[in-house]
């Protein structure tokens, strides 16, 4: 038992302990880094022209050396990285290389030769034999021999290694683990603590492509001390698969253990790179007017295919992972963002007006990229500069570094050095911003983004946002709070315009801010800074807090519109612009979320809607196919969302489609939309953006009431047949 002078030693060290670690916080700073890179290491991007640069050339690169595109003219970033990490394929992952270079011993293999293009052995022809064995689960044995394998990884990481420089320039030894089932993208970077302590070789999606098989091996990692994370990426091409609500990748239910693991192995997720934006969507945020913003829609490999919608943007994954944080005690999707590249050059373009393409020789001159190609499902038009990603991190070490990205204090930007900050509390002074050490006191009051609040107590959350704009592009326009909520298994979303450049006011109807303006001149691919902000910050309490609610917030920064890199080919061919791509950009941040989580008490005030537990436990009996035909073939029903009071006209047609029709209650526009639908086992099968859902209708009294599968048990829908 400790004596009384005990007692206050432990009590002093214990509150020195925490000062100190104020004080470091409140001295972090942004760094700005790459963790998502190819090179000739990668069986892709060597097929499609990168034959001669590795790893060292992309740590060079990065650091403000000149390096060799694949098309052989120089490229040099403007200005250098903070940290990289090299994410090279891990599925035979330097072989190309190998089997083309007459000193290694892998040259020699007889089936080396098979792999070594000529005019009757192209590159295409080389790539699908590949890929196709991977695709098929018999990959070529003689090229994954552990001296092969491991070789090379243990090259890789003396690279990271040599190029580390701590406190200038911070390596990470890293991989990318590329599952792809029926070419949905499901990839991963991993990301090592220390290159200290490493396995012997990567697992691989050639060991497994199921991510709770990746997760399990991270597990075993642990245990040997080796610490690791994974930031999941490019989910606006994983055909749903990325963030997915009832099942695992093995077709069991989601629970509890399974959003610990992912939790637990996977921090981050990509919300910009090349091929795309993975925030959200016009169809699933028809209120977010910049949600179009860098869209790419396909899946990878395959020409005139599309990416299913709902399960692959991070904003519906904040959504639904409040609702199963609601219905079952679990959230699987307290991510992080960073922006990231996935170029396949071994350097990467983060600028509009130096755009030199992303991979190879398919996209490495201007003529080739207005051309309007699809190579492998991939609109070149379409594709963009990479995003980058930023950490807030007391200093430029790995250490420093990786515990920022594992905490969540991370942002990611479309490619710009624009900086974010953002913290949530429940009494921040609305003057703190006009103190010189108000990140001080930020950090004291409250939570910066990728943290948690609860116990409101009958307070409305406050939030500081901060953002300064690069300091070589664009001005800024305005700063944004998205938030989102749930209720009774539905998800709900809204965006606040909190803080902007200029005199405008909001508008008293619509409650949208006027555009900033734009100085863009497209034929000239110039703009000027004579609008927008260098600086935007503020302290925005909710107006529309509810304490009972489980919701997120997020931060995003807007630039005034510039030039978009098609812009600036255009400029160089003397064209005009393509139309089928926008002119102009606005670059932006994003800010990981701060969550909050009503406490059990403040949860139990919520009055539950009708459950089908409920129903059940009612006497609800569920229709089967002969009576859903009859209820529903050929008739026009008024379906009620009990939880909005939105009242939907839905016409089931007898040759299998459905319309639905509803009025806007604040302009009484009506809009409509169509989809396919059948019963099957007692169910409505019909899609919302081509995901499908199923639709179980109860008899319950003298009502008909519908419960939606991706609802999470609530039964929110009241049918009635429209009187003629």
């Amino acid at each position: 038992m400790r004596t009384p002078i005990g007692n206050l030693a432990f009590f002093v060290s214990v509150a020195s302990a925490l000062i100190s670690g104020l004080a470091f916080a409140q001295d972090r700073n942004a760094y700005f880094g790459q963790t998502h890179q190819h090179t000739s290491w990668s069986l892709d991007a060597y097929l499609m022209g990168n034959k001669v640069t590795g790893p060292a050339e992309a740590y060079e690169y990065s650091m403000g050396k000149t390096i060799k595109h694949p098309a052989g003219y120089d490229v040099k970033i403007k200005t250098p990285l903070d940290f990289q990490g090299v994410t090279d394929h891990s599925e035979y992952v330097g072989v190309m290389r190998l089997v083309n270079d007459p000193s290694s011993p892998v040259y020699k293999l007889p089936v080396s030769a098979t792999l070594r293009p000529s005019k009757d052995n192209p590159m295409i022809k080389i790539f699908q034999r590949l890929a196709g064995s991977l695709a098929d689960g018999k990959p070529i044995e003689a090229l994954l021999e552990p001296q092969i394998v491991e070789s090379v990884w243990q090259n890789n990481t003396e690279i990271a290694d040599r190029y580390n420089k701590p406190g200038e320039f911070t390596t990470f030894c890293a991989y990318e683990w590329t599952s792809m089932p029926q070419n949905q993208n499901m990839h991963r970077n991993v990301f090592f603590k220390s290159c200290k302590g490493l396995p012997a070789q990567p697992f691989s999606a050639i060991n497994s492509d199921h991510p709770e098989d990746l997760w399990n091996w991270m597990d075993q990692q642990r245990k040997k001390g080796t610490e690791l994370l994974a930031i999941s990426h490019n989910a606006n091409l994983s055909n749903g698969l990325m963030f997915p609500i009832e099942l695992d990748s093995k077709g069991k239910p989601i629970d509890e253990a399974w959003a610990q693991e992912r939790m637990k192995n996977e921090p981050l997720t990509e919300i910009k790179q090349v091929k795309g934006t993975s925030e959200t969507t016009p169809a699933l945020s028809p209120n977010d007017e910049f949600a179009s913003f860098e869209l790419m829609n396909y899946l990878i490999g395959i020409d005139n295919s599309f990416s299913k919608t709902n399960g692959s943007y991070i904003r519906q994954a904040y959504q639904n992972g409040l609702a199963l944080q609601a219905a079952s005690g679990y959230n699987p999707y307290k991510m992080g963002v960073v922006g990231a590249g996935d170029s396949h050059n071994t350097a990467t373009n983060y600028s509009q007006s130096d755009y030199f393409g992303d991979h190879g020789m398919i996209d490495p001159t201007p003529e080739a990229r207005l051309s309007g190609k699809v190579a492998s499902g991939m609109t070149v038009l379409e594709t963009g500069t990479s995003g980058l990603g930023g950490v807030w991190a007391e200093e430029n070490t790995r250490e420093s570094i990786y515990d920022a990205m594992q905490r969540r204090e991370v942002f990611g930007t479309s490619g710009v050095r624009l900086k974010i900050r953002m913290f949530g509390g429940w009494g921040y002074d609305k003057d703190i911003l006009k103190k010189s050490d108000w990140v001080k006191g930020a950090y004291a009051g409250g939570v910066p983004m990728g943290g948690d609040l609860s116990r409101a107590n009958g307070k409305s959350p406050s939030f500081i946002v901060w953002a300064l704009k690069d300091p070589v592009d664009g001005n800024l326009d305005r700063i944004q709070i998205v938030k989102g909520w749930t209720k009774d298994g539905q998800i709900f979303e809204k965006i606040f315009d909190v803080v902007w450049s200029g005199d405008r006011k909001l508008d008293s109807v619509t409650g949208k801010l006027p555009p900033v303006g734009n100085t863009v001149d497209i034929s000239d691919a110039s703009y000027t800074n004579d609008i927008g902000a260098v600086e935007l910050k503020t302290v925005w309490t909710d107006p529309e807090f509810d304490a009972n609610q489980h919701a997120f917030y997020y931060a995003r920064a807007l630039q005034i519109p510039t030039p978009r890199w098609s812009t600036f080919d255009a400029k160089k061919l003397g064209v005009t612009p393509p139309g089928s791509v926008a002119a102009t950009i606005q670059e932006r941040a994003w800010s990981t979320p701060i969550w909050y989580t009503p406490t059990e008490a403040e949860a139990a005030k919520v009055k539950s809607g009708l459950t089908v537990a409920d129903l059940l436990k009612g006497g609800a009996k569920p229709l089967g196919d002969d009576d859903l035909k009859s209820l529903v073939v050929g008739k026009n029903l008024a379906v009620r969302n009990t939880v909005t009071g939105e009242t939907t006209s839905v016409l089931f047609g007898e040759n299998g489609e459905r319309v639905d029709s509803a009025i806007d209650n604040d302009t009484r526009s009506v809009t409509s939309s169509s989809a396919s639908y059948e019963i099957k086992d007692g169910h409505i099968v019909t899609t919302v953006e081509h995901t499908p859902f199923e639709l179980t209708v109860y008899h319950f009294g003298e009502k008909y009431v519908a419960a939606r599968s991706n609802e999470f048990g609530h039964a929110n829908y009241e049918l009635k047949v429209a009187a003629k």
